[in-house]
């Protein structure tokens, strides 16, 4: 059963609607194929970018949809409750869209991101390398000055949507000053140099390409660098704050498609004359289900309204990663017990929410990194601050 929600006008209501009946109709009869066969669902994400659902917390000056980030997370998890995959990539395409919309000049807005925002192209964000994964300052692809452009050299490893995506938000060392010689380039995807790996053998999100994307001489004029020389890390990071927001919702719209099966089969599997459900010890797991969807729920909401409000979020952001994704494993390794042997088949999708749900402890930086941030956040911590909702201080 669909989540509850309380939300904040009758524009956010008839967005989720669509959200959901976009999920029923266009997600739900391709996913078991899809993700069965390892193959890219791109017209899923056309036919969402037509709905306007690739640019929702963005400006609508520049042809994104103008909604608060507590609005957008709800409409990824609306669509993670049926397809993790390309929730994951609609939460990839709004971060290789931040640098340019939160750093780039006016001219650089108005040139780009209205075709970036307007649904046809597909975004991915280049910052992992092979050997610098949880450490982006150790990156070690080079941008070299050469005249009015940039000569790009490296490789860019785990890249969700290599091979698939129309432009590359990339972050290219542009020179040896530790995590200040880091600059980000917009990169069109058909640039010559620009090549991508088969695609990884992953464990689960299938459906979801991701791959190593390679840089060989390319040149990439100097009007796409975003920000100035050596602020790419500062984008990057800033970057993730928001990335690991929607990665939070992800899983808890995972959980909540996990927990929503777990019941349907509950209410219909009897042993003993009865439903499941009605067995005392089999209702106690579900209400765990349920209260940890809820409580990531509450959690990511929380840190959306910071976000929102202006205040800063980027601990916030890492408690909600923690918890929503660590919760979604718990919640899909109970729905494949509460199903019991059919679980574990591939005739019921939670063994398929399983296994996605491990990833979602892994990238946008693991959960060990997001203690650390919570960890050091705590030393600096201070009395906070109140403000009304929507209001002034």
């Amino acid at each position: 059963m669909p989540a509850t929600r309380t939300l904040p006008t009758a524009e956010a209501v008839d967005l989720i609607g669509l959200t959901r009946e976009l999920a029923e109709k266009e997600l739900a009869p391709r996913v078991g194929d899809a993700e069965a066969e390892e193959r890219f669902p791109r017209e899923v994400f056309r036919t969402l970018g037509r709905a306007g659902l690739l640019s929702l917390p963005y400006p609508e000056e520049h042809g994104g949809g103008g909604q608060p980030y507590e609005i957008y997370l709800q409409v990824l998890e609306e669509i993670a409750a049926v397809w993790s995959s390309v929730a994951v990539g609609v939460s990839v395409h709004a971060l290789s869209c931040y640098g340019l919309a939160t750093f780039g000049t006016a001219e650089q807005k108005r040139e780009w991101l209205p075709r970036m925002l307007g649904g046809d192209l597909l975004g991915a964000y280049c910052l992992s390398e092979a050997h610098a994964g949880s450490d982006p300052g150790a990156l070690r692809t080079r941008a070299v000055r050469d005249g009015d452009d940039y000569v790009l050299n490296g490789a860019k490893a785990w890249t969700t949507h290599a091979g698939h995506a129309d432009f590359y938000t990339v972050m290219a060392r542009t020179s040896d000053d530790g995590s200040h010689g880091i600059s980000c380039f917009l990169v069109p995807a058909d640039t010559p140099g620009v090549s991508a790996d088969p695609p990884e053998r992953k464990m689960g999100l299938t459906g979801s390409a991701t791959a190593t994307v390679r840089l060989t001489d390319v040149r990439v004029p100097a009007g796409r660098r975003l920000g100035a020389e050596g602020q790419g890390l500062a984008i990057a990071l800033a970057s993730l704050d928001c990335g690991r927001l929607g990665i939070a919702a992800v899983a808890v719209g995972l959980a909540q498609g996990a927990l929503d099966h777990a019941v349907n089969y509950a209410r219909e599997r009897e042993t003993f004359g009865r439903a499941i459900i009605d067995h005392q010890g089999l209702a106690f797991v579900l209400a765990d289900m349920a209260a940890a969807v809820q409580s990531a729920r509450a959690t990511t909401l929380a840190a959306a309204r910071l976000k929102d409000q202006g205040l800063p979020f980027g601990s916030e952001a890492s408690i909600a990663k923690l918890v929503a994704t660590d919760n979604a494993m718990k919640v899909t390794t109970d729905a494949v017990q509460v199903l019991g042997g059919y679980g574990y088949t591939r005739d019921f999708p939670v063994e398929r929410y399983m296994r996605e749900a491990k990833v979602m402890q892994i990238f946008e930086g693991t959960n060990q990194i997001q203690r650390l941030i919570i960890g050091r956040a705590l030393k600096q911590h201070d009395r906070g601050t109140l403000r009304v909702r929507n209001g002034e201080n």
